[in-house]
């Protein structure tokens, strides 16, 4: 009766001691981590609900934690379209590059080439500011075009190449306004010029460039020449001061 007594007492014990094990883990311990597959499908729905900034952190996780998983491939072109969905520009254009760099035989490149350029182009503010992102973003639609000719992306962009062409003329005609409403006539010739012989496929830049090329000359050389008489005549009125 007291050895039966004693092992009820000791199961008791063993039990309260497991079951105590259970509440310190469940209170104290992290709780398991996301399978890559559950990260996946939860960015994945997070996107189906246009919740772009938790379908990102999705991406990443998964991207960050299991770098080997089937489905990382995947999260790192969903990320960057996470980002671009989001408008977050700059951040969609890095995420392209680097799938590129990863996988750069993958066949999603075509599509990956060209939402850099969008996410470049999309990035242009005005044309009085720095349009290196347009720049940019025509390099990498002439990349498309040229090194995947035929694909729908490459006819997609055809279009964009002349819209960063157009912004592009339209900077250099913004930089000579600028000099010609402050007189620097010469400064403004050369870029109206530039504008004419380097944008002919922008007719109506070309136009406009033209017209205010041939003035911007004239009065150019004609400020030239009012330099030189006060020049002349400075020297004629030294001597007379002299006398």
């Amino acid at each position: 009766m007291r050895k039966t007594l004693l092992r009820a007492a000791c199961m008791a014990a063993l039990t309260f001691m497991l079951s105590g094990c259970g509440i310190i883990d469940y209170f104290y311990l992290p709780p398991p981590e996301d399978t890559a597959q559950e990260l996946y499908e939860s960015g994945n729905d997070a996107m189906r609900e246009k919740d772009y900034v938790a379908a990102a952190q999705a991406y990443t996780r998964l991207k960050d934690n299991y770098p080997f998983s089937p489905y990382t491939i995947e999260a790192e072109l969903s990320l960057a379209d996470a980002y671009f969905l989001d408008e977050e520009y700059p951040a969609a254009a890095e995420a392209y590059k680097e799938f590129e760099t990863l996988h750069p035989r993958h066949q999603a490149i075509p599509y990956v080439l060209y939402q850099v350029g969008m996410a470049r182009l999309k990035s242009f503010i005005s044309v009085d500011r720095p349009v290196n992102n347009v720049q940019e973003a025509y390099q990498y639609f002439q990349r498309l075009r040229e090194s995947y000719p035929g694909t729908e992306y490459a006819a997609k962009a055809e279009e964009h190449m002349k819209e960063c062409r157009r912004l592009l003329a339209e900077r250099e005609l913004f930089i000579a306004d600028v000099y010609w409403r402050t007189g620097k006539y010469g400064a403004a010739w050369q870029r109206y010029s530039f504008v004419r012989d380097n944008f002919k496929d922008v007719p109506h830049a070309v136009e406009y460039a033209t017209e205010k090329a041939n003035v911007a000359y004239l009065r150019h050389r004609e400020a030239q020449s009012e330099n030189i008489r006060e020049a002349r005549e400075g020297s004629w009125k030294q001597w007379f001061k002299w006398l």
